[in-house]
């Protein structure tokens, strides 16, 4: 187990970011991490988990789901639902296109007459329909099965990843800005909303265009002001924040902001060319209010950069637990291996005292070193307090578990592929990680005895 603590006492080791951890550790890319003895190998094939730790495989691309359409491919961000009846809705995203090989209506779309145009966002003209979208899993945790499995939202594009709402829907977020023309009907880049229902339904497709048009990837939701906070996947990404004109009503409008320094205008937090911050080095924040955020140029992030706000490389996992949100830099840090950042909310965020009492923006961990963390990319808080961060580099792919305290810690092997992990969330009542196997479109449930961490 390895310690951030220990490397704080040593202002070297800090400005190196663990680079040196590299020996210890072992080298990812070839999976003979040092620490693979903390994990069983699965007979399966599939994935190692610690002793004591099981899996089961709840759905496959390709399977029919209970609606009568098909479990659609490359499935990504997830979260999950408490039902009135205790069981488990599981909201999940499908990062596609049109391609109707991976899509829920066939390899042909042979069952595409079963919904109206009216239920896709971009039908394409009717040529090629935007196939990605979500699926909503009805799970029962104490039987361990899935009771429904169904289409929820279709006609977007390359929806990634998301985050879940107080008021029991989830935000699907789309990974692309591809304007409309030839065989796309609709400008891309968008928001929406699926609640989550036990009963079959396909959300209406309203895109939330208020909260911008960009590279979407992941939000997190402040549940007392109903802020929603956004990652953008670039390189020379923003990390913004809307407040909405009705909180827990995002179809109604509001404000979109990047975040910003105190007095370290326009900040490079990629720490790429020299280490510009430092591991536990904590910042008071400004919010800088956005104009044009349609932005048809697809420069929304740049316009951000130069009026001052901060920039983030490859924002991408995001998630809320006890005032606290944390979210990954994929390719942040002197070696492009990934940042964890951590942001606490003022007491005033959102309204004009918090200028008295501005927000913190800490640099959390950044490894430096592939086999401590590869890339890390989806991301939850576990009911503990534990991070679980999906890892999506080159070579194999690990689940690790990251502490309070900066403890990075193996949890999960994949053995069917080098597919990356996507979608890392609990159930309510804290027994299951559900995770997916992005191409290989499998989607697990893990359950052991999560009382001993």
């Amino acid at each position: 187990m390895l310690s951030r603590r220990v490397f704080l006492k040593n202002a070297t080791a800090v400005s190196l970011g663990f680079s040196g951890l590299h020996t210890f550790m072992g080298c990812s890319s070839e999976d003979n991490r040092g620490d693979l003895d903390l994990l069983v190998p699965d007979p399966n094939g599939i994935l190692d988990l610690p002793a004591n730790f099981t899996y089961s495989i709840i759905s496959e691309a390709g399977n029919p789901m209970t609606d009568g359409f098909i479990v659609p491919g490359r499935p990504d961000g997830m979260a999950t639902f408490l039902a009135e009846n205790g069981l488990t809705i599981l909201v999940r995203n499908h990062e596609i296109d049109n391609a109707a090989s991976t899509g829920p209506f066939g390899a042909d779309n042979q069952f595409l007459s079963q919904v109206t145009s009216d239920q896709f966002y971009d039908f394409g003209f009717g040529n090629k329909p935007a196939v990605g979208g979500t699926t909503t899993i009805v799970y029962d945790t104490e039987k361990k099965e899935v009771v429904q499995e169904f289409l929820s939202l279709v006609g977007t594009r390359r929806n990634c990843a998301g985050g879940p709402t107080p008021w029991g829907s989830w935000i699907t977020c789309e990974e692309t800005t591809v304007r409309a023309g030839d065989d796309i009907e609709k400008d891309h880049g968008y928001n929406f909303e699926v609640p989550a229902t036990l009963a079959p339904a396909i959300a209406a497709p309203i895109p939330l265009k208020a909260m911008g048009r960009f590279n979407h990837e992941a939000v997190a939701v402040e549940p007392n002001s109903g802020i929603v906070y956004q990652t953008e996947d670039r390189h020379d990404g923003l990390i913004y924040r809307f407040i909405p004109n009705v909180p827990g009503q995002l179809a109604e409008g509001g404000r979109l902001q990047a975040l910003a320094i105190i007095d370290r205008a326009s900040l490079d937090t990629r720490n790429w060319d020299s280490q510009e911050v430092a591991v536990g080095q904590s910042f008071a924040v400004r919010w800088i209010d956005l104009e044009d955020i349609d932005a048809p140029e697809d420069d929304l992030r740049l316009r951000g950069f130069e009026q001052g706000a901060a920039r983030f490389a490859r924002g991408e996992g995001m998630w809320y637990g006890e005032g606290t949100i944390f979210f990954a830099c994929t390719n942040g840090g002197e070696k492009r291996k990934g940042q964890i950042w951590k942001y606490i909310p003022s007491p005033a965020e959102g309204t004009p005292q918090e200028d008295q009492q501005p927000a913190s923006l800490e640099l959390f961990i950044e490894p430096n070193d592939g086999a401590i963390i590869e890339n890390a990319d989806n991301l939850t808080i576990a009911p503990w307090g534990d991070l679980i961060v999906c890892e999506d580099g080159p070579g194999k792919q690990h689940l690790l578990r990251v502490t309070p305290a900066g403890d990075v810690i193996l949890f999960g092997a994949n053995r069917v592929s080098d597919s990356e992990f996507a979608g890392s969330t609990f159930s309510p009542d804290g027994s299951t990680l559900f995770v997916n196997i992005q191409v290989d479109g499998l989607t697990l449930a893990i359950t052991g005895p999560w009382n001993t961490f």
